[in-house]
């Protein structure tokens, strides 16, 4: 089984040991983003919304990276440090999934890197092949 790593400068580094996404066979699997500034690695200034739409814009950004789109995202886990935000969320995401929207949980946790206050992770599908690439 082929894997290709998906790395792209418009999206934070990682701060950790992982990959910003994994492509396999026809899957990519994103790994978790909060709402790092990519061009200074900092966590974005702002409330809960204002993080969800970076985090959004950093996931579309790797999803580029790997040929892929929102449109594409079959599965998504949602972590939130208060579930009271939920419906605020919420708001914003859909504005990234205006067709069939992809399965989706979301859990609340007790804490998250950077003490970012949301973080989403992701699954898509890729073009049969595309992982095969150079």
């Amino acid at each position: 089984m082929s894997k290709l790593v998906i790395s792209t400068p418009d999206a934070p580094r990682a701060i950790g040991p992982y990959s910003q996404a994994i492509a396999s066979v026809d899957l990519v699997f994103l790994s978790g983003q909060i709402a790092l500034d990519p061009s200074t690695g900092e966590l974005i200034e702002g409330d809960v919304e204002a993080q969800t739409r970076q985090v959004l814009a950093n996931m579309s950004a790797v999803l580029s990276a790997a040929g892929a789109s929102f449109e594409r995202i079959v599965k998504t886990t949602i972590f939130l440090v208060d579930l009271g935000d939920f419906q605020r969320v919420n708001a914003i995401y859909a504005e990234c999934f205006t067709g069939a929207p992809p399965a989706r949980s979301t859990v609340q946790v007790s804490r998250l890197p950077r003490n970012a206050l949301v973080e989403i992770e992701a699954i898509a599908t890729l073009a049969a092949g595309q992982t095969e690439r150079p």
